[in-house]
């Protein structure tokens, strides 16, 4: 099972330090070594992001920073274990003093329905994770 682990974050909260880093990077290498690990990166602050809001009369982009969010996302781990159980005991090991993490199970292609509307998306979505996903995951 896959999960994203998104971490919220507060702009105000500014860049890690040094020692955040040196305690993320031990963390980070516990988890690769562990083979949970499949990807992760911190997000730079949400004036260099952007908003896109989707209507019938079409897209609109609003450019950040987004100081009416009350949570932003300030970065993520994907990582994959055989449960749900299994992640949050990871999770609980971040080395955070304070904060919110969320965890949220990746959706896989056997997870929807399949009929004859959806079976030949489907058929192309797992081909290419297939492809995409398991070279990158090692």
């Amino acid at each position: 099972m896959r999960f994203m682990v998104m971490v919220k974050h507060k702009d105000e909260y500014g860049p890690p330090t040094s020692e955040m880093i040196a305690e993320m990077g031990k963390y980070n290498e516990e988890l690769m070594k562990a083979g949970v690990m499949k990807g992760g990166e911190g997000l730079m602050p949400s004036s260099k992001g952007a908003i896109v809001t989707f209507s019938k009369s079409g897209a609109k982009v609003i450019d950040g920073p987004f100081s009416e969010a009350k949570e932003l996302i300030g970065g993520f781990w994907i990582m994959e274990t055989k449960s749900k159980a299994e992640v949050l005991e990871w999770v609980k090991k971040i080395p955070f003093e304070e904060g919110e993490v969320e965890v949220r199970q990746i959706a896989e292609v056997e997870d929807f329905t399949r009929d004859d509307v959806s079976a030949e998306a489907l058929d192309k979505e797992k081909a290419w994770r297939d492809r995409n996903w398991d070279n990158q995951s090692g």
